[in-house]
């Protein structure tokens, strides 16, 4: 908890501190990249950076955190920590690693701040860092815990599926002849790839089915948007790799998974390149006979774009109440709809519990519309793939 001397002197300066998050972040990657370029080259992703996603993201996070505790002293944001902890486990991130974010991260508030940050300015966020550093020190170490500890794996492609012309599905076994850990459908592994330059860039993709005993699968989309070095590595897995190849992998992580009873009506809605988790989950709940009704909603630029279409579909039919609605912005066939994604006329059963993927303008609206259905926001569950821009804020 905030010490009340704490407490008191955060929640004067926050609306100052909120309003320079964005500069005092971006000093803080340009300092910290400056002295340890490693960082750069081998954990955060470049992308990320280049586009300024990450520094958005970490500024909402501090920011978030920090309101939470002056406002809602009794408890902590533990929905934020959780989705932040399953992030940086997948990475590998040591708690030593939380030292270095710190030293930079005050020099940067130091610099843009400046007189503004008198010593008991200094110790108030100080002590708001540390609180949220400790706390995702210890679920990282026991998330790593509860997958026995090693945070890379060699795999070997044993499979390469062309599913469209910008996702390929890899399939992959454990290099060391080890046991293969289950996941919860939902999960993500982070995989780790040797680039040109020499950087070992890492990205997470979503486990998008069990395709039998001892394999591993996922699927990536192939990324065209500039500026570079954004998709350098789903390019790199384009490109290079094929079966035989070895690639480094994490153990599954990620908070956003499938928990529903046999009777909870659900309702999976997809867009583009987040159908990946969402046919995961299709497949359990298919496996497992779940017997409550399952709404399955999909929207992409065309039939041809749709990756996974077969399993989507296949998994939907083999569950005893499915009602499946997809939505293409072209080439609609007749037992889809044009244009995008709109429940307007889709029923949705009283207790349904909601899991969305996909571009944040379109959970925004899916979200919006299912709670004007009187879904509760309790039940409205979501992904983003990148920086959770959402959650922040």
């Amino acid at each position: 908890m905030l010490s009340e001397q704490s407490a008191a002197t955060v929640r004067a300066t926050l609306p100052a501190v909120g309003a320079s998050l964005g500069e005092i972040t971006e000093r803080f990657y340009a300092g910290m990249f400056a002295a340890r370029p490693e960082l750069l080259r081998d954990l955060f992703n470049r992308g990320n950076q280049a586009a300024g996603t990450q520094r958005q993201a970490l500024a909402g996070s501090i920011a978030a955190f920090a309101a939470h505790l002056v406002d809602h002293p009794d408890d902590r944001p533990d929905a934020m920590l959780s989705r932040i902890a399953h992030k940086h486990a997948s990475l590998g991130v040591s708690p030593d690693q939380y030292a270095i974010v710190h030293e930079h991260l005050f020099a940067a508030i130091a610099e843009v701040l400046g007189d503004a940050v008198t010593p008991e300015v200094a110790a108030a966020w100080e002590e708001v860092y540390w609180l949220m550093a400790n706390a995702l020190i210890a679920v990282e170490k026991r998330l790593h815990e509860e997958r026995g500890g090693a945070a890379w794996r060699p795999w070997e492609v044993v499979e390469r599926v062309t599913e469209t012309a910008d996702v390929v599905t890899f399939r992959l076994r454990p290099a060391d002849g080890g046991p293969v850990r289950g996941f919860r459908p939902g999960q993500y592994v982070s995989v780790r790839v040797a680039l040109a330059d020499g950087a070992r860039q890492i990205r997470q993709y979503s486990l998008s089915g069990e395709p039998g005993p001892g394999l591993r699968q996922f699927s990536v989309k192939r990324v065209h948007e500039e500026p570079a070095p954004e998709g350098e590595v789903s390019g790199h897995l384009h490109a290079r790799v094929r079966a035989g190849d070895v690639l480094e992998l994490s153990e599954a992580y990620g908070d956003l998974v499938l928990d529903a009873g046999d009777d909870t009506p659900l309702l999976l809605a997809s867009a583009g390149i987040g159908v990946t988790p969402v046919v995961a989950m299709l497949g359990h709940l298919a496996g497992s006979g779940h017997r409550a009704p399952v709404t399955v909603v999909h929207g992409d630029r065309s039939p041809a774009h749709h990756a996974l279409r077969t399993d989507h579909e296949a998994y939907a039919a083999k569950l005893p109440d499915a009602t499946v609605r997809f939505w293409y912005e072209q080439d609609a066939p007749a037992d889809a709809d044009t244009g995008y994604v709109d429940l307007a006329d889709v029923p949705v059963a009283s207790g349904t519990r909601a899991y969305l993927c996909g571009p944040l303008p379109f959970m925004r609206k899916v979200r919006e519309q299912l709670i004007g259905k009187g879904v509760a926001p309790a039940d409205v569950h979501y992904e983003v793939f990148g920086p959770d821009l959402w959650l922040a804020r």
